[in-house]
């Protein structure tokens, strides 16, 4: 078996492997004993996105091989299977290639050399007739799981349109230091968007982009930009910023004049936002710990980023729906219940909490804002009426419902919820 290409596949499927039968999230495959361990860079960002690719597509993928296997070969030959289907019918590889990789793959492993010829004979078929079939296959749905939910929540057309976004993925959004949006985008190449982010369809390796050494500007998708704006914060105010990593936020907050408190439970995470604090010039109080036990003075101005789901960020993470089967949330449910009352314990009267989380479940969003005013006596809902924010995504108890479909003839966005809560 020739070893070119070989190793970025491999690890892919390792990758997949880990997904799909460790239930662990990509992100958490990277560092020095994970497949990607002893792969060049260029090797490395091949397997990262040959698996994320595969994820993405993965429900049309096996709808295509429901034609031609009969039989479920184990997890790690069906993985290798899907990742030659997107090559040959979503990238049109090769087919020699291709094929001999794969079964070169499949014939290396101890429990799973006896299968090279169905491999074999299945991507042949697949080469074959592929390529004209897939782009006739529908849409990829989401796992069965999380789909059934989310269609009792928004409807099949509303749902069958964030799949649609889930699939074309994300473009790179910029959020500029000095909030000039037509300056950066001249700079980059990009667009401005309605709220003030700056939208990149093409990039190359994003520090190599303009102002980037420079500080002029952060990566941070429009939607989570948008949390920060409902604060309105004024020059010199006291704000805190719960749950701060990896620190876009954070540092929209410093850039507006407020002094910000950034805190985080992840040492790692928030050596992060240090360096992005360093490289932007900005400056933040940064402390490591438990957001429930803070305790300080109260703040005029409280973001409050909630730990959640994330399923509002599929269409970057398409293994999020994968490695996850919904068991966990319930807990993260009752943390988000319990950050608000604290958050609102740290407020002074008459200040202003946001509270958001990059969810497209209720769960965590409106029916957690209805909770709060339940518990609250006297706490109101009033998020402020931004000019180029559309009706459709304003919720009934007041706050702001985005969806990944939403902006779709322009990339479209994180799907978000958020809300500005006055005790």
């Amino acid at each position: 078996m020739s070893q070119q290409g070989v190793a970025p596949r491999l690890a892919a499927a390792r990758m997949l492997d880990s997904v799909l039968e460790d239930g662990r999230l990509l992100a958490e495959l990277e560092g020095d004993k994970g497949p990607l361990a002893r792969l060049d860079p260029a090797d490395a960002a091949r397997a990262r996105r040959l698996a994320a690719e595969t994820l993405r597509w993965m429900d049309r993928i096996d709808r295509l091989l429901g034609r031609y296997v009969r039989k479920m070969p184990p997890v790690t030959v069906m993985n290798v299977l899907r990742l030659s289907v997107l090559e040959l019918c979503h990238h049109g590889e090769a087919a020699h290639g291709v094929v001999n990789v794969a079964v070169g793959l499949v014939r290396k492993g101890r429990r799973t050399g006896h299968l090279g010829g169905m491999v074999n004979a299945t991507l042949r078929k697949v080469a074959e007739e592929g390529p004209a079939l897939w782009p006739t296959l529908p849409v990829p749905q989401l796992p069965k799981w999380i789909r059934k939910q989310m269609v009792a929540d928004y409807g099949k057309p509303a749902v069958t349109a964030m799949e649609a976004a889930h699939a074309a993925g994300a473009p790179l959004d910029l959020t500029p230091k000095d909030g000039d949006a037509a300056t950066l985008a001249a700079k980059v190449a990009g667009v401005v968007l309605p709220s003030g982010s700056v939208r990149m369809q093409e990039f190359g390796k994003v520090s190599d982009l303009p102002g980037y050494a420079s500080g002029d500007w952060w990566v941070q998708d429009a939607a989570a930009a948008i949390p920060v704006q409902l604060l309105e914060l004024t020059e010199g105010e006291r704000v805190l910023d719960l749950c701060a990593a990896p620190g876009g936020k954070t540092m929209q907050i410093a850039a507006s004049g407020a002094h910000v408190t950034a805190i985080d439970l992840s040492e790692s995470r928030m050596a992060r936002v240090r360096e992005n604090l360093t490289r932007t010039g900005l400056t933040a109080d940064v402390i490591v710990g438990d957001v429930l036990e803070h305790s300080a003075d109260p703040y005029d101005a409280i973001l409050l980023d909630a730990p959640c789901t994330a399923t509002g960020t599929i269409r970057r993470h398409p293994d999020l729906p994968y490695a996850k089967d919904g068991s966990d949330f319930p807990a993260l449910f009752a943390l988000q219940e319990r950050m608000i009352d604290h958050a609102l314990s740290l407020l002074k009267p008459g200040g202003r909490l946001v509270f958001c989380t990059c969810s497209l479940l209720p769960d965590e969003g409106e029916i957690q804002v209805e909770d709060a005013l339940k518990r609250h006596p006297g706490l109101t809902v009033d998020t402020p009426a931004l000019p180029w924010v559309d009706e459709s995504w304003k919720s009934p108890e007041g706050g702001l419902r985005l969806r990944p479909d939403y902006w779709a003839d322009q990339g479209g966005m994180d799907g978000f919820y958020m809300a500005r809560l006055r005790p």
